[in-house]
C-alpha cells in the first residue's frame, strides 16, 4: 500500500515505514501529524484518485529537524568587475510514516522482507565472488602477454607480432675532422 501526499507545495510517494524530508513544519520532535492532503491511494488492485484529494489520512511522526545541503549561488556580470557569491541551506522536517488509512505496518511484513533481502544479498555475493576470480585470472594473463609480445608495424602498415628479445645497444662514435 502506498499513497501520494502533498506537503509544502510538493508531492511525495510514501509507504508505511518510509522516512522523508518535507518543508519545515513548526512541530516538536516525537509529535504525531495527520496529513490529509492525499492525492492518490493504491492498495493492491484498489486505486483511488482524488479530485483533488482522497478522503483518507496518512499519519506521520516527526523524527527531527535539520538543514539541507548548501546550494551555492554565483552572480557574475562579465566585463563589469562585478560578482556576488552566496549560499543557502534550506530547513526541513524529517517525517516517518506510521500508518496509511489506519493500516499500520505489521511485524510479519518486515521480517519476511528482511529475510528475502538477506537471501538475495547472499546470492549476489556468491555471484560476484566467482566473477572477480575469473576477472583476476584474465587480467594476470593479459599482463604477462603484454610483457612478452610486442606489436611491430611494417612500412606498409601491416601489424605483425614478434617476441621481444633484449638487445644490447651499441654506441656508434663519429669522429670530427
Amino acid at each position: 500500500m502506498y499513497a501520494v501526499i502533498e506537503s509544502g507545495g510538493k508531492q511525495y510517494r510514501v509507504a508505511v515505514g518510509d522516512r522523508l524530508q518535507v518543508e519545515s513544519l513548526d512541530l516538536d520532535p516525537g509529535s504525531k501529524l495527520n496529513l490529509e492532503k492525499v492525492l492518490f491511494l493504491a492498495d493492491g488492485n484498489d486505486i483511488s484518485v482524488g479530485a483533488p484529494y482522497v478522503s483518507t489520512r496518512v499519519e506521520a511522526k516527526v523524527v527531527g529537524h535539520g538543514r539541507g545541503t548548501k546550494v551555492r549561488i554565483l552572480k557574475l556580470r562579465r566585463r563589469k568587475n562585478s560578482r556576488q557569491r552566496a549560499g543557502h541551506r534550506q530547513n526541513f522536517t524529517e517525517l516517518e510514516i506510521v500508518s496509511i488509512d489506519g493500516k499500520k505496518a505489521t511485524v510479519n511484513d518486515k521480517t519476511t522482507k528482511s529475510k528475502a533481502s538477506s537471501q538475495d544479498i547472499a546470492e549476489d555475493t556468491k555471484d560476484t565472488d566467482t566473477k572477480t576470480k575469473t576477472v583476476k585470472t584474465k587480467t594476470s594473463v593479459k599482463k604477462v602477454a603484454k610483457k612478452t609480445i610486442k606489436a611491430v608495424t611494417d612500412k606498409a602498415g601491416v601489424g605483425t607480432k614478434k617476441k621481444t628479445a633484449k638487445k644490447k645497444a651499441t654506441k656508434k662514435t663519429t669522429e670530427k675532422s
